[in-house]
């Protein structure tokens, strides 16, 4: 409840918190949390007819035990799952109960903003994703395409980034500048192994690898503030701050420099659709920033990219190569790179 649904306070629609004499108020209390406990009882790691020699019984997934599920009436959340149900019909009422609680709509509504569009989106942005979570317009609840759809075309997830506004954007997590340079250079592997390995050291690789959240809580919290920060002055939140230090920005560059030449693993890049354009400076950065920086670089940025570019080389197969990569190293690297808007 507290990770993945509800939240621990009560929301308004708009995701900000409900209020009583100034303070929030909380979603549930140690009783809610002992009623709902009643119901996972019975649910272990299916352990028949295998061996726990190998890992197989974990990948499975879990058994109800009958003899060990508790059957009596459990209340949480205002709401009783009666007596006498079987462990899964237990849970699938619980569930239930999770589901129609009205702080799911706008408590996943705000999350999914944050990881796809900005870091602080405004009360009147996570109503209206709410709101197409609560009804995507045919009357039905919980419809994740009309949720998706309403969090990227919503006005201000489209709209031009303004000068005037603070706050918008959000720092794209190293595994996310990974797959983008994956993405846009054509990598491929040759084994269809994908051997990239752990990439969670900060100081030599990327300081984040999928499936390796040090915690239950995620690579960082929703919520986190840079301590002493324009940031913190501000009043907003900055959630992929909280994986960057001094050891992970230097750890990223000096990792994609190596993935930039060489590859990772097996897994190569395929820059020779841009190797006709590395002669031209000026042609191989506009292609560059486009597909890797969605058009965001700006001026003074590309002024000092097309310096480097043009001291370089070039003339051929080999020269055009290193321009390629040095360009693409240069985006990988570039503020309005690392920072989505």
């Amino acid at each position: 409840m507290q990770l993945f649904t509800i939240g621990l306070v009560q929301l308004n629609a708009d995701g900000t918190p409900k209020l009583a004499d100034g303070a929030p108020v909380y979603t549930y209390g140690p009783d809610d949390v002992s009623g709902l406990a009643r119901i996972f009882t019975g649910w272990d790691v299916d352990l028949a007819g295998t061996s726990t020699a190998t890992p197989d019984f974990i990948r499975r997934p879990m058994r109800q035990y009958p003899a060990r599920h508790e059957t009596g009436a459990s209340t949480f959340l205002g709401h009783t799952v009666p007596s006498g149900l079987s462990g899964a019909d237990a849970l699938q009422a619980a569930l239930d109960i999770i589901y129609a609680h009205p702080n799911v709509g706008p408590f996943i509504g705000r999350q999914l903003i944050q990881r796809l569009v900005t870091s602080n989106p405004s009360p009147a942005y996570v109503a209206r994703v709410a709101a197409a979570f609560n009804d995507d317009g045919q009357h039905v609840r919980g419809n994740l395409r009309a949720v998706i759809k309403a969090v990227l075309l919503d006005p201000e997830a489209r709209a031009a980034v303004s000068t005037a506004t603070t706050g918008e954007g959000k720092l794209r997590e190293p595994i996310l500048r990974f797959t983008g340079w994956a993405h846009a250079c054509k990598a491929s592997s040759a084994t269809d192994s994908w051997g990239i390995g752990n990439t969670s050291n900060p100081a030599t690789r990327l300081g984040q690898s999928p499936l390796r959240s040090p915690t239950v809580f995620n690579f960082f919290r929703p919520g986190y503030v840079p301590p002493n920060s324009g940031i913190a002055a501000a009043g907003l939140v900055a959630p992929e701050f909280q994986i960057a230090n001094e050891s992970s920005v230097i750890g990223y560059l000096n990792f994609m420099q190596r993935v930039v030449a060489v590859g990772v693993g097996d897994v190569l890049p395929d820059y020779s659709a841009w190797l006709p354009q590395a002669d031209n400076a000026s042609a191989l950065l506009a292609e560059l920033n486009t597909v890797l920086a969605a058009g965001q670089l700006g001026s003074a940025t590309q002024t000092l990219m097309l310096g480097v570019l043009n001291a370089m080389p070039s003339g051929s197969d080999a020269r055009r190569l290193n321009r390629v990569r040095t360009a693409v190293l240069l985006v990988l690297a570039a503020p309005e790179f690392l920072v989505l808007k």
